[in-house]
This record gives C-alpha cells, sequence and structure tokens, in this order.
C-alpha cells in the first residue's frame, strides 16, 4: 500500500454517524400514538424575537401514556406555544389549564398510521441520499488521489472500503426504518 495515501475514513463515518443521528431524531418526531417528549422538538415557537424550541420555553412532561404536558414559565408566551402546536401538522388539539398546556394524544387510525409510515420511509431515504453523498465525496478523494499516482491497487482496496462502509450504514438505515413502521403500524 501507497504511505503518501491515507483516506479519512474516520470523518466519512462521522458524516455517515450524523446522517444516522439525523434520522433517528427524525423518528423520534413522528407520532406513534404513544405520548414522548421528543415530538413536540421540531415544533418552534416564535418567543423574545426568534423562533425558540418548545423544550427552552417551558418544562415537557409526559404524565401518562398518552398525555404530554407543558408548563410554560412565561405566561405571555402560552397562546404562541399553543398556537404554534396547532399549526405544526401534529394533528394535536392543545388543552388550556393556566399556564399548563395538555396535549392529550389521539389513538392513531389506519389512514394516519398509513401516511406516518409512507413520512419515515421519506425520512429514511433522506438518510440514504445523505450517507450516498458521503460515499461520493469519498469515492472524489480517492480520484484525485488516483491522479496523483495512487497504484490501481490501493485504489480499489480504498473504494472497497469506502463502498463497504456505505453499505453497512444503508442497512442500518433499512433496519430503523422496518422498527419505526413497525411501531407505527402497531395498534
Amino acid at each position: 500500500m501507497s504511505d503518501d495515501f491515507m483516506l479519512d475514513t474516520d470523518d466519512l463515518q462521522r458524516r455517515m454517524d450524523g446522517a444516522m443521528a439525523n434520522l433517528r431524531s427524525e423518528f423520534g418526531s413522528l407520532r406513534t400514538g404513544r405520548a414522548s417528549a421528543s415530538m413536540l422538538e421540531p415544533v418552534m415557537v416564535e418567543a423574545y424575537g426568534q423562533a425558540t424550541p418548545i423544550n427552552q420555553v417551558g418544562t415537557v412532561n409526559v404524565p401518562e401514556p398518552r398525555m404530554v404536558t407543558i408548563n410554560v414559565w412565561d405566561k405571555s408566551l402560552v397562546g404562541k406555544v399553543e398556537k404554534a402546536i396547532r399549526e405544526s401538522g401534529l394533528g394535536i388539539n392543545p388543552q388550556l389549564n393556566g399556564t399548563i398546556i395538555m396535549l392529550p394524544i389521539p389513538e392513531l387510525n389506519e389512514e394516519r398510521r398509513r401516511d406516518l409510515s409512507k413520512v419515515a420511509g421519506q425520512y429514511a431515504e433522506n438518510a440514504r441520499v445523505a450517507i450516498r453523498n458521503v460515499r461520493r465525496d469519498g469515492m472524489d478523494q480517492i480520484k484525485k488521489a488516483k491522479s496523483d499516482n495512487l497504484s490501481e491497487d490501493d485504489q480499489k482496496f480504498w473504494e472497497a472500503e469506502v463502498q463497504e462502509m456505505t453499505n453497512t450504514y444503508i442497512k442500518k438505515v433499512d433496519e430503523a426504518l422496518e422498527s419505526k413502521q413497525a411501531e407505527i403500524m402497531q395498534v
């Protein structure tokens, strides 16, 4: 193997891990009929002149399997938090009780389950694309090194290394999608 070329596989792996972490957080925000505080992570509230995550304007709790509560710290923001939840597309109708906003999680019907399953599939496809983009960057580095006198054997070794890493991560995405779809379709 050539001593002068070393592909930064740690960087490629870190970027692929980032795509997986993003997929997990997107999956966490999908409502599956069970209450979870992470389902509110993508919801932003217009507070203090800027978009702010809900968990930075109040305490998010899950007191029951089908209930999420938000204890808003600033009374003037209660209406804005309620509005942000209504407009988020989560399909949840907030109920006010002073500074506490209660979010009863309704049962999912079959049609909504199929829709959420499709959304999960789109999230997984986005993660696959991100992983393939990292693969392409790695392959471009190898091609550039090839033009800088990298031997053909070394080129094939590094290409196989990058492809193997890509296949591993694509498989992880597929497994995560399968698991999430099973969770969504569970009645």
